[in-house]
């Protein structure tokens, strides 16, 4: 059951108000001034809040504003009750942050509709979703219901690619959006000179392709190859699209799923322009580890040949292993098993990853 605040100063409006939230199914708790209404939300922590502007003590605007700028009540959906219809009550009421505005006197059904749909998107916004195949096919589920979209896949079925097989190629048809559920994929552009610029060594949880989609040529900007034996979920690009254009607030929860590793590509680029070699060799085997292509075994993790390393910091594959030997030496890492990498010391490593 739903928590609601009503925060009103009419007597009558508040006991009809809440007997019709009462109806509804919804739990109701009241406060007849702007004072009482922020204590009980910071007390009670409602899953929304109806409010009235023109109240004694504190007017809505005050609670609007001392709850935004409390961080256990700022994310509370709001929504404004008032007699007031002035263009410039509601643009200022807006500008503080309310979610809706309704004008008094409402209709039943205004309010609840109201009411569930700020309830419903803010549900929707603070769920997570786990980085695996049922958190994706839950967070597609949640869009498609939010949406009331018929169009979009309800599940996804897997891919499989043995160790160097193709996924997709620089310059295909860019059509689908792959999410990598077993496995590693590499992926890399190719230069005029024929070389590899690897884009990203990419593990379970990633998702690959979803820069492609957007390019307006309608084809992959990169290269994605498997390194070993990965099972891929396919996600069609009219799905995509969808998600991305068709509501602000679905868009931008399924941003923040596929952006992660967006921002390690766009952090890789600023590295190489700016990092002496010795540095990007540190920040790409830490960004390695911590993403677990690497492990603390001998026996375990990627061999990643040193022509894909060398792809991933922009150098030349001697000047690469080079490094690494020296490294080695220093007693920063060591090699194990079928040339697998170990860090032995990470914090010296980030002291020359930070250019101490």
């Amino acid at each position: 059951m739903k928590k609601i605040l009503l925060i009103e100063d009419n007597k009558d409006v508040r006991e009809n108000t809440a007997d019709i939230l009462e109806l509804h199914n919804f739990e109701v708790l009241t406060a007849e001034n702007g004072l009482t209404g922020i204590e009980m939300a910071k007390k009670h922590l409602p899953d929304l809040i109806l409010c009235d502007i023109m109240m004694p003590l504190k007017d809505g605007y005050d609670v609007l504003e001392d709850l935004g700028n409390t961080t256990k009540t700022k994310g509370i959906p709001f929504i404004f009750l008032t007699a007031k219809s002035d263009r410039t009550d509601f643009r200022k009421g807006m500008n503080l942050g309310a979610d809706d505005y309704l004008t008094k006197p409402f209709e039943e059904h205004e309010l609840i509709e109201a009411i569930k749909t700020r309830v419903r998107k803010n549900d929707f916004l603070r769920k997570e979703f786990s980085k695996n195949i049922e958190g994706i096919n839950e967070f597609f589920q949640e869009a498609y219901n939010y949406l009331n979209l018929e169009h979009i896949e309800k599940e996804y079925r897997p891919k499989l690619f043995d160790k160097k097989d193709f996924i997709f190629r620089e310059g295909d048809g860019a059509h689908t959006l792959f999410f990598i559920e077993k496995g590693s994929v590499k992926t890399y552009k190719s230069t005029e000179s024929g070389k590899e610029f690897v884009t990203g060594i990419h593990k379970v949880g990633d998702f690959v392709g979803q820069l492609s989609l957007l390019n307006p040529k309608g084809t992959y900007l990169e290269t994605a190859v498997a390194i070993d034996n990965t099972e891929a979920y396919a996600i069609p690009k009219s799905d995509f699209i969808h998600l991305i254009n068709d509501n602000k607030d679905v868009s931008h929860k399924f941003m923040d799923i596929i952006s992660t590793n967006l921002i390690e590509v766009q952090d890789q680029l600023v590295n190489m322009a700016y990092s002496t070699v010795r540095q990007r060799v540190a920040k790409a085997l830490l960004s390695l580890h911590k993403k677990g292509v690497i492990k603390d075994s001998y026996y375990e993790g990627l061999d990643i040949p040193r022509e894909d390393f060398a792809g991933m910091i922009g150098t030349a594959t001697e000047t690469a292993i080079r490094t690494l030997s020296d490294f080695r030496e220093e007693g920063l890492i060591t090699m194990g098993h079928a040339r697998r990498i170990m860090l032995l010391d990470k914090e010296r490593l980030q002291n020359i990853a930070d250019n101490f």
